[in-house]
């Protein structure tokens, strides 16, 4: 049986020999862990200065837009010529696009003449029409004038420039199919104008390839993977109002609510914490059934605007939104068994919970202090999430180094010039390794907080425990702030540690992770049954080991809140105590958690049922502001309502966790009888029946 802490808790002699009277944790204490204190901050200075890489590099709008023959990004206000409202990316030569989509062709369509225009241009029903090259050189026109003639100047252009055309070598050239606005640019329907081309053909044109190529190159170009991601990302900074509603006000609210409601209504909410649950998880899914076009007629659609509605395209995005839904599924079956399984122990729940209201009862400022963590959390979110899109743009514009036969005549030189290349995003290796540190940033941040708000409120309940019976009057007024004073000063080195831990274990397991989907997609993975059983278990064995390392560090937080030891002295103690007592807080903890997680879960599931909704409003679904998908918003969203359940749940979890340790080392410092058990605790705990249900789980 360990000893006692000696001056840290309790009434005990301190190392002095001198009694300790206010009978509280003491703030004798020394650093700990300083270390990892100045890596934490040593790592956030490599974080502003890897942002500030993209903040001087990246541009948001190469996330969305194409870029254009001189390698300006369409809608830029600061190209020349000025883009603002050119957001459209289309191709001026029909043969071009052609080429490039044949499949043995060197052609690429990065290199076919790009222009931004207002909106995709349509084949005329009685003649010609055309767009032409930005005005310049002789063509005096202002980019007003020239948008207020539908980019057509074919009328002013003088006998060479005419011939250029027609051998599709500009200025101008011909609009001979129609073309729709797919994901903001012109996507070519093989559906070509016979009006058009008759007139061409007669103008003496070139002739022009008609085929269903034609279609095909562009969808391929713009359907691509980058594409894809690009357009995910983009959807965030598109969404961000609905990021700040329905990822920190909605779930700032429900939070609180449930706080509440387990303070003063603790007997029902584990019921309607299940039952909130399943509905929730239900209608999120539908949610995505709907978007995926598996029920109604509210599918995503990647054309942007009105079209043919002949026209059919689809993208990666819908695949996508059906194999979320059907992952959806899979986890709603499961999900709503669970539930009905744990029915039978939601009034063990129900008793461990009451344990938190009072202490909530007792020391009311808990309700309010994850307001500290949330709002540092909702500024460095703001940051990190600029950043990131700066960061994901963060390539350089470079000329494409290509063998060409196409010309293309320069209103500038007055000439025609071969051998032109387009223009393309280069991403250099480190732009890599940078993304992918700021999202290990992210991550560890994200946790270094809320095991900084978890190691406040383990001190002001363990405040709370060891301050009962004779001590009672010792209580601080504002518990939670002399427990945020000890860790400011003392123990953040821990917690930064601590915190690192889960960030590496996590981003091993994503890796490991990541390598599986590899090997499943290139039929590596191994055929025996030996095999097969000695693959599945090692992500069961991952699963394992994430949730150790958590449930160790929960335990070391607050041991290193009590003792103020640092965090590998205090897991020591941490695990010691549970060893010990594992009958006795075995299943208290499992069913507290199970009840708390399926919370988080609903607050999580609120944000993201309130995010399809309001993704569902005509702003995001046409025009400017349309986004590829509601996927990434509304995942972001279920996220970041996570988040923020786990900083305010902290408060009745780490209430349960620090009460069961606190009685556990009470007893073992008095013989298997606890001392310092405040009496709001006794009352549940002391009569032999209840306590034989909750420690032993026997009925």
């Amino acid at each position: 049986m360990r000893g006692p802490l000696g001056a840290i808790i309790g009434k005990y002699p301190s190392s002095d020999g001198d009694t300790q009277m206010n009978g509280i944790i003491r703030h004798n204490r020394k650093c700990k862990d300083v270390v990892f204190l100045i890596l934490f901050i040593a790592f956030w200075i490599a974080m502003i200065v890897n942002s500030s890489l993209g903040f001087n590099q990246g541009n948001p709008l190469r996330l969305t837009y194409g870029l254009d023959y001189k390698g300006n990004v369409c809608g830029d206000k600061h190209a020349d010529p000025d883009l603002r409202e050119l957001e459209l990316r289309y191709w001026l030569n029909p043969n071009q696009v052609y080429e490039s989509g044949q499949k043995n062709g060197q052609f690429k369509l990065a290199n076919a003449r790009s222009i931004c225009l207002l909106d995709c241009p349509l084949p005329s029903e009685d003649s010609l029409n055309w767009v032409c090259d930005y005005p310049e050189g002789d063509i005096h026109l202002s980019m007003n004038d020239w948008i207020d003639r539908n980019y057509d100047y074919f009328e002013f252009l003088t006998p060479d420039m005419r011939n250029s055309s027609l051998q599709l070598q500009g200025p101008c050239y011909p609009i001979i199919f129609p073309s729709v606005n797919v994901f903001w640019s012109c996507q070519f329907i093989a559906r070509a104008s016979n009006m058009s081309l008759r007139h061409w053909q007669q103008m003496g044109g070139v002739r022009i390839n008609d085929d269903i190529i034609i279609d095909k190159s562009i969808h391929k170009t713009i359907n691509s993977r980058s594409a894809v991601l690009k357009r995910y990302v983009a959807d965030i900074g598109k969404t961000w109002p609905v990021l700040i509603v329905c990822g920190g006000i909605v779930p700032l609210f429900l939070s609180v609510i449930w706080l509440l409601m387990i303070r003063h209504f603790v007997a029902g909410m584990t019921w309607i914490t299940v039952i909130l649950f399943n509905v929730l998880i239900i209608s999120v899914t539908m949610f995505y059934y709907l978007k995926a076009g598996w029920i109604g007629h509210d599918a995503i659609s990647p054309i942007i605007g009105e079209s043919d509605p002949y026209y059919q395209v689809s993208g990666r995005e819908q695949n996508h939104l059906h194999a979320v839904a059907v992952l959806m599924t899979i986890v709603m079956v499961i999900a709503v068994l669970s539930s009905i399984a744990i029915v039978r122990r939601i009034l063990m729940a129900t008793s461990v919970l009451k344990v938190a209201a009072k202490v909530i009862g007792e020391v009311q400022a808990l309700i309010i202090f994850p307001i500290i963590p949330y709002t540092i959390l909702v500024i460095v979110y703001m940051f990190w999430f600029s950043a990131a899109l700066h960061l994901f743009s963060s390539g350089q514009v470079v000329q494409n180094d290509c063998v060409s036969k196409y010309c293309a005549y320069d209103l500038a030189s007055k000439q025609v010039s071969c051998g032109h290349c387009g223009y393309s995003i280069h991403y250099t290796p480190h732009i890599t390794v940078a993304i992918i540190f700021h999202l290990f940033g992210c991550y560890w941040a994200t946790q270094f907080f809320i095991a900084c708000s978890s190691t406040v409120i383990a001190g002001s309940v363990a405040s709370y425990y060891w301050a009962r019976g004779e001590t009672s009057p010792e209580i601080p007024f504002l518990p939670v702030f002399s427990s945020m004073k000890r860790l400011m000063r003392y123990s953040l080195g821990s917690v930064a540690i601590g915190s690192l831990i889960v960030s590496i274990v996590e981003s091993f397991r994503y890796i490991l992770d990541f390598i599986r989907r590899k090997l499943k997609v290139a039929n590596i993975t191994p055929e025996n049954c030996m095999g097969k059983a000695g693959f599945r278990s090692s992500q069961c064995c991952r699963g394992c080991i994430e949730w150790t390392v958590k449930s160790v560090n929960r335990n070391a937080y607050i041991m290193i809140a009590i003792t103020g030891k640092g965090f590998f002295r205090a897991s020591s103690i941490a695990t010691g105590l549970i060893m010990n007592n594992i009958l006795r807080i075995g299943r208290v903890n499992v069913i507290g958690d199970v009840i708390l997680f399926l919370g988080k879960l609903c607050v999580s599931l609120s944000s993201a049922v309130f995010a399809f909704l309001m993704l569902d409003t005509y702003k995001y679904r046409s025009a400017h502001n349309k986004i590829s998908s509601p996927l990434f918003p509304v995942l972001v969203c279920w996220w970041l309502g996570y988040v923020v359940a786990t900083l305010f749940f902290a408060v009745v979890e780490m209430s349960i966790d620090t009460i069961i340790l606190s009685f556990c080392q009470d007893s073992e410092e008095h013989q298997g009888t606890a001392q310092y058990a405040p009496p709001l605790l006794m009352e549940t705990l002391n009569d032999q029946n209840e306590m034989q249900r909750l420690t032993q789980g026997s009925s």
